[in-house]
């Protein structure tokens, strides 16, 4: 908690009994190289929080959970609100999650504090439940959603493309999906994208999307071209030489 520079990286984690790595109000932060095993019917077992964090990279990691393989979060509730700390400034890339019961990556739900400018590119899922799951609730804060974007994703075996569930009266907006291809499953739902309080576009996406988000042509949804700050820290190693 409230610390600045941390590297974490090069090593396995194996059956924590709740979350594995959580930095908390801290910043400068990398996290590179980890293997984090836990069984996939076990709960809670999150691989990678970064809860309330500013400039953060998460990247090379292997991670099998029974939960959300990596969870970004800002608070709990009122003290999330009155704490006011936002996870900000995060880049997830070259990720390898297997969780058959949660996310890849997930945006909540303890997220009170704010969450933006989170960058995640290069993800390989095997047997998720979703790839992307953005957790709200109103009585945690009433959330302001907006200018997420999907680009440049491949699925096989999808039982259900998209479940985008906006409130009502505070509809979830800016949304960009674009170069798409989803196949799904012999399994697959009926109803393969599932629309209610969003708004934006798609572009090249298949199977069609919903009517909320009309087809635009040939659009490639935006991803930013900046580097952030933490890009440009070299990751350092040590070792220990015993002498006799």
């Amino acid at each position: 908690m409230f610390s600045d520079q941390i590297q974490i990286s090069n090593l396995t984690l194996v059956n924590s009994p709740s979350w594995f790595v959580h930095p908390i109000y801290s910043s400068n932060i990398t996290i590179k190289g980890l293997t984090i095993l836990a069984p996939v019917d076990s709960p809670n077992t999150d691989g990678i929080d970064p809860d309330s964090c500013t400039n953060t990279r998460i990247e090379d990691c292997y991670i099998v959970s029974g939960d959300d393989c990596v969870a970004v979060k800002s608070g709990w509730d009122e003290y999330g609100i009155k704490f006011g700390k936002p996870t900000q400034h995060l880049v997830i890339r070259r990720l390898t999650c297997i969780s058959p019961d949660s996310a890849v990556i997930a945006l909540g739900s303890e997220m009170s504090g704010g969450i933006q400018d989170v960058r995640v590119e290069d993800i390989i899922a095997i047997s998720t439940q979703s790839t992307v799951r953005i957790k709200t609730a109103v009585g945690r804060a009433l959330p302001n959603i907006t200018g997420i974007n999907y680009r440049d994703v491949v699925a096989t075996n999808v039982t259900y493309s998209a479940k985008l569930e906006g409130i009502s009266n505070a509809p979830f907006t800016g949304i960009c999906i674009s170069n798409v291809s989803i196949q799904v499953s012999e399994q697959r739902k009926k109803l393969q994208w599932n629309c209610t309080d969003v708004a934006g576009v798609t572009s090249n996406v298949s199977p069609n999307s919903c009517q909320l988000l009309p087809e635009k042509g040939k659009l490639g949804c935006p991803f930013p071209n900046d580097k952030l700050p933490i890009e440009n820290v070299q990751l350092k190693t040590c070792s220990l030489k015993n002498v006799f």
